[in-house]
């Protein structure tokens, strides 16, 4: 009976504070609101919340999690590259689909669009900053794929055919961010899906 308990388990703390986090913070933007505006609260918990714990838990610095401009040139090439290759795929399937063109057309705000630049770059932080560049250090290279699949759970509600590509996008903006060692990157790609979308699929 005293070997019952005997899990031999061995546990990296700031992996552990991510995941426990990350997902709290998930789920309170999910049930409550602190502003009445989604995309705020959204910038707010995603960036600001893992930057205090980045500061007054771990005491490191945020560029040790992607803060930083990084590997510059390459970024500026691979967000050309992406912006370049994506465009024609995302006016295809925006402008052929009714679920993307009906969810899409209530966003046809320009304020809506000048708030998705800021809670943009909150969701990317979170995901290509935070979980990779926290997860990278006890998972390796696995934290690629790792971020991408609570990134593709927050895109539950949305149209299906997005939803589905989204494991596929989140490692993708992960790999750009891994090369560059910023998460800056793959926020400049993920504004300009979504704006490109509202604007195809809302037919301005």
């Amino acid at each position: 009976m005293r070997n019952l308990f005997a899990f031999d388990l061995k546990f990296d703390r700031n992996t552990v504070t991510i995941v426990i986090m990350s997902t709290l913070i998930l789920m309170v933007e999910n049930y409550h609101s602190f502003t009445g505006i989604p995309e705020v609260d959204q910038f707010i918990l995603y960036l600001f919340a893992p930057l205090a714990i980045i500061w007054f838990v771990f005491r490191e610095k945020p560029r040790e999690y992607g803060f930083q401009l990084g590997d510059w040139k390459a970024g500026l090439a691979l967000t050309g590259l992406v912006i370049l290759v994506a465009a024609p795929i995302l006016w295809l399937v925006a402008s052929n689909s009714a679920s993307m063109q009906q969810y899409y057309s209530r966003k046809l705000d320009s304020i809506l669009l000048v708030r998705g630049f800021f809670y943009l770059f909150g969701w990317e932080f979170l995901f290509r900053g935070w979980m990779l560049f926290g997860y990278s250090r006890s998972l390796g290279a696995h934290a690629v794929w790792l971020q991408a699949v609570p990134f593709a759970l927050a895109h539950i509600g949305k149209p299906e055919i997005e939803t589905m590509s989204t494991i596929f996008g989140g490692f993708l903006f992960g790999l750009v961010a891994w090369r560059t060692r910023s998460f800056l990157y793959p926020f400049l790609i993920h504004w300009f899906i979504f704006t490109f979308t509202i604007i195809v699929a809302g037919n301005i």
